[in-house]
């Protein structure tokens, strides 16, 4: 596996060793090992996701508290452009984001720690997107961010965007959190 930094120490790219002929590939998506060697997580994933979304859909910025999931996201058809925003007020990289470009055929994954807000945007006419958590989905604790907050000034790729009433309807961060400007 190969591990690529990002501008956010704790976010990684992760591309995993393919192997590839004639007749199809194969890869690990998934090495519990190889996972904490790149990533020095210790702990275990819980719950995997899929999500569906067509093209210009934009999930998220969604984060959990209490009980902040880690994500690790993969992409198994289509593409998309993936962001994770350090929202911990007490970092010093609070409210910077990265974004990656993830498709089923460059197969990376993207690892956002706990303490992130994370949310894409789906590039392709369609985009299948799986995730494993580090946490369960807790419904109380489903908290999200506008994915256009001025204060992290994210560079959505252009287009026309679709969003759910509840992203729709986001605070900001600083609203959401409760901290003052």
């Amino acid at each position: 596996m190969n591990v690529t930094h990002t501008s956010l120490p704790e976010v990684l790219v992760l591309t995993p060793d393919v192997y590839e002929d004639d007749r199809g590939f194969f890869f690990e998506s998934w090495n519990q090992r190889s996972f904490r060697e790149a990533t020095g997580f210790v702990g275990d994933f819980v719950q995997d996701n899929h999500s569906r979304s067509v093209a210009g859909v934009i999930r998220g910025l969604h984060y959990q508290d209490p009980d902040p999931q880690g994500k690790l996201v993969r992409v198994v058809s289509g593409a998309i452009w993936d962001v994770a925003v350090d929202i911990r007020p007490s970092s010093e990289h609070f409210c910077q984001w990265v974004g990656v470009e993830l498709t089923a055929d460059n197969r990376r994954q993207l690892w956002v720690p706990p303490g992130f807000a994370h949310g894409f945007l789906a590039l392709s006419e369609e985009a299948d997107v799986l995730y494993k958590t580090t946490a369960a989905y807790n419904p109380s604790g489903d908290r999200c961010v506008r994915f256009d907050d001025p204060s992290i000034s994210i560079s959505w790729p252009p287009g026309t965007f679709r969003l759910s009433d509840k992203d729709r309807r986001a605070p900001t961060l600083m609203e959401a959190l409760g901290v003052d400007q």
